[in-house]
């Protein structure tokens, strides 16, 4: 019998089909990231998930993907070889470029570093809901960004708006519908998978981690080494 027969026949005595399994797979290596409460599409690929995760685990394992999956907050999240990520042993393997690796602007790595500082903050003073979210005003994260790292958000509305479509990407903000970036008393919802996104080791060196100027644009590439702030996947929203 043949990997792919023997898939199947796996699949079958679960009453799942090959293309459920596949768009499955497809979605977090997409995306990089499924979560329960993010809609009705990600709810279903999510349970989905928990009736297939060993296959799914089997299938990812030749290629090295790391699973991280919160059985608390409800969100699957893949790495690539060689990340650090929080309650999994360290890979003795040595990362390599990969299509896991998001390339994030200096705009939204400084933005994504303030969002784990506030998160955090959150957490020791036991402001996080049954969800593990922190409610955030957008005038409140952007006083932090300049206090922490000096800058500001970008004055342009494309740019804001581009800003955060990309943190919801990512799975690191939810935001109510109609979501105004340009407006103070906005608010958005910290999710609880910022704090495996962002490490602690970087969380300390915060002041460090980012040159304090809004001209800066270049491109960083995201490494997800013990040296590094970041894990993540692009992809793109629904």
């Amino acid at each position: 019998m043949t990997p792919n027969e023997l898939l199947q026949q796996k699949l079958a005595a679960k009453q799942f089909s090959a293309d459920e399994f596949s768009e499955l797979v497809i979605r977090l290596l997409d995306y990089g990231v499924i979560c329960r409460d993010e809609s009705q599409i990600e709810e279903q690929l999510y349970d989905r998930y928990l009736q297939l995760q060993e296959l799914v685990e089997d299938y990812l394992l030749p290629l090295r993907v790391r699973i991280q999956h919160d059985k608390r907050f409800h969100f699957v999240r893949l790495f690539p070889p060689g990340a650090q990520v929080p309650g999994l042993p360290d890979d003795e393997h040595q990362p390599f470029n990969s299509g896991l690796r998001a390339t994030l602007n200096q705009q939204e790595v400084a933005t994504v570093l303030v969002l784990r500082a506030e998160y955090d903050k959150a957490l020791r003073e036991g402001q996080v809901d049954d969800q593990g979210c922190v409610m955030l005003a957008l005038e409140a994260l952007g006083i932090a960004l300049k206090n922490l790292l000096g800058r500001t958000f970008p004055a342009k509305k494309t740019e804001r708006d581009q800003l955060f479509r990309r943190l919801r990407q990512l799975r690191l903000i939810q935001t109510a519908q109609g979501f105004d970036p340009m407006q103070p008393d906005a608010w958005l919802k910290i999710r609880p998978s910022i704090t495996s996104f962002v490490n602690d080791k970087v969380l300390q060196t915060l002041g460090e981690s980012l040159p304090s100027t809004d001209a800066d644009t270049e491109q960083d590439d995201v490494r997800s080494t013990p040296d590094s702030a970041l894990f993540a996947s692009a992809g793109s929203e629904e």
